[in-house]
């Protein structure tokens, strides 16, 4: 046993944040290794025991996209602004899948991992950012796909000609951190309610399902004109969904005072997401 002035020089002290302000990023910096292995985790358990693994990435979407297809495109006939539906729906489906898989996995966080953290410290907020970093590798997959469609469709059909893909690329990195900052603060703020009021584990996801159709994911934008246009755009989900079609098919509508508010919106959400949590996080193992 060590003792003396280099005894202390490792001393490691634990104590709760008392600041629903404070954020501890130093933490977050130290238990970066963490981070990954969760993350590895994550992707390695979500896919365990199945045929086809990390295809599912791709074949889900797509499936989404052939259903949405047959029953919005043929069937019900909603436009899709002179777009490809395939393309259409798929594009809406890359940020729309991203916003609500960080939603739901950020939702549970202390009731999925309520053995976890009886166990060991470590800054709670890793487990929500966790989700936000695992879900990137789905999203690349699904803008490769949307990539492939994208070339067919532009080489093999006359309505290739009117899809273009410009600079506006290079705000999508841009776009998956406001969807992230969305997704976290409305998960952190649902995963603080649930420590305390389980039923919200079971209505999260007919929330997402309700929220995905006030958003212009099935349907442009340019279709509500007319009608609740504004309510439609003031869904602070609607701007990001928009500007991914603009980022990677040139078609869409993005107003910058939507979009801003949509900004303010999604800041406010995540800062007053992480005060909440950070506040439940001191008690929760006692109301397990």
């Amino acid at each position: 046993m060590v003792n003396g002035p280099a005894a202390r020089s490792h001393e490691v002290r634990i104590r709760a944040n008392r600041s629903w302000f404070r954020i501890d990023w130093r933490a977050l910096v130290e238990f970066r290794d963490l981070l990954v292995l969760l993350v590895r985790r994550n992707f390695v358990v979500r896919y365990k025991q199945t045929v086809l693994g990390p295809a599912w990435f791709i074949l889900g979407p797509v499936l989404t996209t052939l259903v949405f297809t047959v029953v919005f495109g043929r069937i019900a006939g909603i436009p899709t602004d002179g777009l490809p539906p395939v393309l259409f729906y798929l594009c809406g489906l890359v940020g729309w899948n991203y916003f609500a898989g960080t939603m739901q996995e950020s939702a549970s966080t202390f009731v999925a991992n309520a053995s976890l953290f009886g166990k060991v410290y470590f800054p709670r907020l890793i487990v929500p950012l966790t989700a936000a970093v695992s879900n990137l590798f789905a999203v690349a997959l699904q803008v490769g796909t949307l990539a492939a469609f994208w070339l067919y469709f532009r080489l093999a059909t006359p309505a290739g000609a009117d899809l273009r893909v410009g600079p506006e690329l290079i705000v999508i990195p841009l776009l998956l951190l406001h969807a992230a900052a969305l997704a976290l603060g409305v998960g952190l703020w649902i995963a603080s309610c649930t420590a305390k009021y389980r039923d919200l584990a079971h209505v999260t996801p007919l929330l997402i399902q309700l929220w995905m159709y006030g958003t212009p994911v099935i349907y442009p934008l340019s279709a509500a004109r007319e009608h609740y246009f504004w309510l439609v755009a003031l869904n602070p989900m609607t701007p990001i969904v928009e500007a991914f079609r603009y980022a990677l098919l040139g078609h869409g509508i993005v107003e910058p005072a939507y979009y801003g508010l949509s900004v303010a919106v999604s800041a406010v959400a995540l800062l007053s997401g992480i005060m909440v949590f950070q506040k439940t996080e001191r008690t929760f193992i006692d109301t397990v």
